[in-house]
């Protein structure tokens, strides 16, 4: 896998984190570098860590289904990708949000519901669940990456770094724009994904050699 090729993969993996950053960044009166790097942090480290333990976890068996596995990273990524499209057009509101008995700042609410609330809390009680939940399909990513003979290290290293600065980006376009690039980021990050996993299966099956 080449670099240009990782980094397009890392930008479609983020786009989950990106859209629960743009949600984060909603509610914060004004978004600190501190605050910003802090929830890039989380997401960026499990969006690292699941790919590798996907990774591991593949090596087990990745040379007994080698003649297949072209077919298993084109079929993960197209499922992951289907789901995020999916989420995407789904044009739900941010998730976790309280709205409007207790106070809300959605820029989608009545204007009579729009009140002020407390800045989101950032603490492991909060930002754990939020992490996992965004990374937790990157673990099929893994056993891709596995299959690929990918130098798994660099590879999801690179991956946290980028998750992490496009959640910080994901906070402050949040809090100026509100939440209208969330469900477009989903779908971008979905069809990066399907998009990936087809050269994949094209350059196994000799229809196409980049």
């Amino acid at each position: 896998m080449s670099f240009t090729e990782l980094f397009i993969l890392a930008v479609g993996l983020s786009m989950d984190a990106f859209a629960v950053s743009v949600c984060i960044g909603l509610n914060m009166k004004k978004p600190s570098i501190k605050k910003s790097f802090a929830v890039g942090l989380y997401f960026g480290i499990f969006q690292a860590g699941m790919p590798l333990i996907g990774y591991m976890a593949a090596t087990l068996f990745a040379n007994k289904i080698i003649a297949y596995d072209h077919w298993i990273a084109f079929g993960l990524l197209s499922f992951l990708g289907v789901k995020m499209i999916i989420s995407g057009l789904k044009k739900e509101g941010c998730p976790d949000r309280i709205c409007p008995e207790d106070g809300c700042c959605d820029r989608k609410c009545p204007d009579g519901a729009k009140t002020e609330t407390q800045e989101p809390s950032l603490s492991p009680a909060k930002m754990l669940p939020l992490a996992i939940a965004t990374s937790i399909d990157a673990m099929a990513v893994g056993v891709s990456l596995a299959f690929l003979r990918v130098n798994i290290i660099p590879a999801v290293s690179f991956i946290g770094i980028t998750t992490l600065l496009i959640s910080m980006l994901g906070v402050k376009i949040g809090n100026i724009f509100g939440a209208k690039f969330k469900s477009k980021a989903e779908m971008a990050g979905g069809i990066i994904l399907i998009l990936i996993g087809l050269k994949i299966l094209f350059e196994h099956l000799g229809i196409i050699n980049f």
